[in-house]
């Protein structure tokens, strides 16, 4: 139901990033009045992090701990690799979920990896990252910036699966924003049995929206990100 309140925003960020990839983002809502939370996950919050020893279920409590900490029900905004804890927390959380938003991700399903047996996967070379991603948009200030903050993502995160128990889950309206690639491919992935997206076929509400861009949208197309982020958390704004 749309109120004068949009419902808070929380923003989690995929592999290697912490809450500052969603600084430009945050700030564009704030100044439209929103209730904006940026995260960074466990072990990825300095270089004096041990990610060997975070888990899947550690990423999946700190999502869950931070949409139970705003008091009201929120718009959960989770980009690339946090569409495994952000689906699992869905499923914990389901009652406090206004919208569900994945951001060239998906609601995974399983393992996003389960042969994955390093303790971290490390940020790769821009070289090799550009052979595996949609860099389209991005300045080269930005992969400078992506390069030199990044952290290695703990191992756990990829190999390990979530239980899901809480039909709840698949009654939260979801959103999807395609950007490295279009909502066609991404249903073409979904036919194919990905585990990254294996989520959406279960959901009973979900509406598909294509932003054509890089993998990182929230540094290639802020502005139109943000206005989507802001337009969901109005209308699924508190009573």
């Amino acid at each position: 139901m749309t109120s004068g309140k949009p419902a808070p925003i929380i923003l989690v960020p995929g592999f290697w990033l912490g809450a500052w990839a969603w600084d430009e983002v945050a700030d564009i809502l704030r100044n439209d009045g929103h209730d904006v939370t940026a995260l960074t996950l466990p072990g990825l919050s300095s270089a004096g992090d041990d990610p060997t020893k975070v888990s899947l279920d550690d990423h999946v409590q700190a999502i869950a701990d931070a949409v139970r900490a705003k008091g009201s029900r929120v718009v959960l905004a989770v980009h690339s690799g946090a569409g495994a804890p952000g689906y699992a927390a869905s499923d914990r959380v389901a009652e406090l979920i206004a919208a569900m938003i994945y951001v060239d991700t998906g609601p995974a399903k399983g393992a996003l990896d389960p042969d994955w047996a390093a303790p971290t996967r490390p940020f790769p070379s821009l070289e090799d990252l550009s052979e595996s991603e949609n860099l389209d948009g991005l300045s080269q200030g930005q992969l400078q910036t992506f390069q030199e903050r990044a952290l290695p993502e703990p191992g756990a995160v990829i190999r390990e699966a979530a239980t899901l128990t809480n039909d709840a889950r698949l009654d939260v309206p979801t959103i999807a924003i395609c950007t490295s690639f279009s909502s066609d491919d991404y249903k073409d992935a979904i036919k194919q049995g990905y585990s990254f997206v294996a989520g959406f076929p279960e959901l009973h509400d979900v509406t598909w929206i294509d932003l054509p861009t890089s993998h990182w949208p929230m540094w290639s197309r802020p502005a139109d990100l943000a206005r989507i982020l802001g337009d969901v958390a109005s209308q699924h704004g508190a009573d």
